[in-house]
């Protein structure tokens, strides 16, 4: 028999030095071990699992990721106490159900670039509106552009190195000049106001720190309210990471209208947008209905030729 808090409290020092950030995992866990010690467990059962993963409101999806960290934890446990239950595979059988992203059109972006002009104080304006104009053009997750340090982006050469990538991948994400430019504008105004920041970071508030994630999505969520964007497309309102989706399906409409061989160029975007193999990417395909038209069209004329 083992302690469940010092054994989670080992279990995650471990993984997170073989370099696992495991946030959300970790906070997961810290609330099953919660769990197990007010119900008096004193080992992990499938029972109890079970009972704290549907323990709030969620998707099915949700609770198959919440029992999936108390497996991990079991099968680790497992090897320090035998009697140990690790939950079943067959459990909380669910998949993620993928909502279609809103695609932005350039008039969107625009409006939503102009509407961030108009923020308070100037920096803040300047921040919000190089953001979502470097999202619009470079496929960048919101996460991995404000994770961008100074030592990040090369404004010489123009390309921006992205160290917070998703599951820790690191990329090199080249720029176009005028996008190079904008954030040239963007350092000598932010170094004028902002002498000596309490960041090292490429993006700051106007205090001079990092930008969290939370006050980006705050206001940006204004933003979207502001051009009357509220309650457009499948979810309550446009996220930021739908920026990435619309950036992904106009480099593949403009290589079909290019007659580019998508196959082949294919893996190129993938590595570009940072993900782990080319199947994610295909995901895009299916989330325009001009894309899917040019793919028909493209199909229909391969087979006309050979018939």
């Amino acid at each position: 028999m083992t302690d469940l808090r010092s054994a989670a409290n080992d279990y995650l020092t471990v993984r997170r030095h073989l370099g696992f950030a495991l946030e959300t995992f970790g906070r997961r866990l810290e609330s099953y071990v919660e769990f197990s010690e007010h119900a008096g467990a004193e080992r992990v059962t499938s029972e109890l699992a079970l009972q704290w993963a549907t323990s709030i409101p969620a998707q099915p999806y949700t609770w198959r990721r919440r029992l999936g960290v108390v497996r991990a934890f079991a099968r680790y446990l497992s090897t320090i106490d035998p009697q140990t239950e690790i939950p079943s595979e067959d459990l909380l059988r669910a998949s993620l159900p993928r909502v279609a992203p809103y695609l932005y059109s350039q008039a969107e972006i625009a409006a939503l670039m102009n509407a961030a002009r108009g923020l308070t104080p100037p920096l803040r304006a300047a921040t919000f509106e190089t953001i979502i104009g470097l999202l619009a053009v470079s496929g960048l997750r919101a996460g991995e552009a404000l994770g961008l340090d100074r030592g990040d982006v090369d404004l010489h050469d123009g390309a921006v190195h992205v160290r917070a990538g998703k599951q820790d991948k690191q990329r090199e994400v080249p720029l176009h000049d005028t996008t190079t430019r904008a954030l040239l504008e963007y350092c000598r105004l932010r170094d004028r106001l902002i002498p000596v920041p309490q960041s090292p970071a490429f993006f700051v508030s106007p205090a001079g720190t990092r930008l969290t994630r939370g006050a980006f999505n705050g206001t940006f969520a204004k933003l979207i309210r502001q051009i009357g964007l509220e309650g457009h497309g499948e979810r309550v309102r446009p996220r930021p990471h739908d920026i990435r989706h619309g950036f992904a399906v106009q480099t593949l409409i403009d290589w079909y209208r290019d007659g580019e061989d998508i196959d082949a160029k294919l893996p190129l975007l993938s590595t570009f947008l940072g993900h782990v193999d080319p199947a994610s990417t295909y995901w895009y395909l299916e989330a325009s209905p001009e894309l899917l038209a040019l793919a028909r069209d493209r199909l229909e004329h391969a087979a006309g030729r050979l018939s």
